[in-house]
């Protein structure tokens, strides 16, 4: 995979086309939107059109993003769990899995609002902010200016991108290229909101740029800032 540069403030971040953000000089990666136990949530309720498979391919793919990278600090920037609950009902091969991929690890658990509460059993620390180095972690990005770097998740932006065989609509990072950033969801079965949806473009009223998911690489969209009410 081939990772793209991003220069927020006076920090350099890579992101990666797996859907998370490294930090090389802090040796800190960053996911959002695992929601694990998602598909047991939905089962729970009676809807079992979703095969509860969705924490172990999260987590597999996760193993590997720290393999590749070999952070000694990991930031789950909320709805790490589908729900409160959703850390007590982990099978307990994939409990097992998530415990031995974090030993070492400086875990830092941010609450979402899928998760308010920090995960029974695990290792971590858990907060409902966490600022390192000027830059402020948090679940979801507030309106108006940003003091410094924020970096989020919560929307699960997606953008679609123009092609010779008609749009093609993929989980993106969101950018306005000089203090905020939002992830994508990280988590296998997560949905996704459109990059120009207001809840988003309110959050980039000068405009920015996407970042497209690819297999190896990521795509780059501009995306327009907010016009100008008539009147």
């Amino acid at each position: 995979m081939t990772p793209a540069p991003l220069h927020l403030g006076a920090e350099r971040f890579m992101l990666d086309p797996a859907g998370l953000l490294a930090w090389p000089a802090r040796r800190t990666l960053v996911v959002a939107d695992l929601h694990l136990e998602k598909g047991s949530a939905f089962a729970a309720r009676g809807a079992g059109l979703l095969p509860p498979y969705d924490t172990r391919e999260t987590l597999s793919r996760l193993h590997l993003a720290l393999r590749r990278w070999r952070p000694t600090r990991l930031v789950a920037l909320g709805d790490s769990f589908h729900d409160r609950a959703g850390a007590s009902r982990l099978a307990a091969d994939d409990a097992a899995q998530l415990r031995r991929m974090l030993d070492g690890i400086e875990t830092r658990w941010i609450l979402g609002n899928h998760d308010p509460e920090a995960p029974a059993a695990l290792p971590g620390t858990a907060a409902a902010e966490w600022r390192a180095g000027g830059i402020l972690f948090r679940h979801e990005a507030r309106p108006g200016p940003v003091a410094g770097v924020e970096i989020s998740g919560h929307f699960h932006p997606k953008a679609t991108m123009p092609t010779r065989c008609g749009g093609v609509t993929r989980p993106c990072f969101v950018t306005d290229g000089r203090g905020r950033l939002i992830l994508p969801a990280f988590g296998a079965y997560a949905g996704g909101l459109d990059a120009g949806d207001p809840a988003i473009a309110a959050l980039l009223p000068r405009g920015g740029r996407a970042f497209l998911l690819g297999r190896d690489r990521l795509y780059a969209l501009p995306l327009a800032g907010r016009r100008p009410r008539a009147g």
